[in-house]
């Protein structure tokens, strides 16, 4: 005979049935940890760094292999010319007038005549116009602008002597009260004033085919004594204790002379 009874399950009703776990295999294990995997950077960003690091590098190197090259060149020239400064020599300065035609205001009157010699052979000197200052020195005092005149521009050949001569007239202004009042004092007196003579201009150095850019130059020339006249004669100032000081620049790359 058949047993139709139902037996009731061990489970609630309800209860959802709960898979299987197992251990993890070994290629879980080292999945889990291998660390992500990270995609390269592209060639074409690699390239374009490495072009512009040569272009950079090149570049460099041209511009110190010119820098070596002119350096070289400069130092060539320098020795062969072996160039040297002018030399300048106050030869005459003679005082036509120096007297006040009013309160502060100077009349002057004086003829200057200036020697430059070139020493090199194979160097020559291109002047612009030369602007020229008179003054009055005294120790402890500031010097007075007495005179003012110029030198047209010239050419100073090789191993070559040139006379340079110039009139000097008033200074552009009226002098001030006490400067005035000091220099009528000493004129008054007939005293021999000490005379600084100060040249400024521009000149370019020529050695063979190379050109030098235009450098300032100074020429100072003291120790110079100079009294007013006191009738329609000039009187010539004593030079002969005049020296001159020469303050030139002349680069030629990093060799000055």
């Amino acid at each position: 005979m058949t047993d139709d009874r139902v037996y009731p399950s061990s489970k609630p009703p309800g209860a959802a049935t709960a898979n299987p776990t197992f251990p993890a295999n070994k290629a879980q294990l080292y999945s889990a940890n291998r660390p992500a995997y990270r995609q390269p950077a592209s060639r074409r960003r690699t390239h374009s760094r490495g072009c512009c690091c040569r272009c950079c590098c090149w570049t460099i190197f041209v511009i110190l292999l010119l820098i070596a090259a002119a350096a070289a060149a400069s130092a060539v020239v320098y020795l062969i010319y072996r160039p040297q400064r002018p030399s300048f020599t106050v030869s005459s300065l003679k005082v036509s007038s120096l007297n006040f035609t009013s309160a502060n205001h100077l009349a002057t009157g004086i003829s200057l005549s200036v020697i430059a010699k070139n020493p090199n052979k194979n160097v020559g000197f291109n002047y612009d116009v030369t602007d020229i200052t008179v003054y009055k020195t005294s120790p402890g005092d500031d010097d007075v602008v007495i005179g003012k005149g110029s030198i047209p521009s010239f050419v100073h050949g090789k191993k070559n002597t040139t006379l340079l001569k110039s009139t000097i007239g008033s200074p552009p202004g009226d002098l001030d009260e006490l400067s005035a009042g000091k220099l009528k004092g000493e004129l008054k007196a007939k005293k021999a004033v000490a005379v600084k003579i100060v040249l400024d201009t521009k000149v370019k150095v020529k050695m063979g085919s190379v050109k030098s850019p235009k450098s300032g130059i100074r020429v100072t020339c003291e120790g110079i004594k100079a009294a007013a006249p006191s009738g329609k004669k000039s009187t010539t100032a004593a030079t002969s204790g005049a020296k001159c000081k020469v303050d030139l620049r002349i680069k030629i790359w990093k060799f000055t002379f």
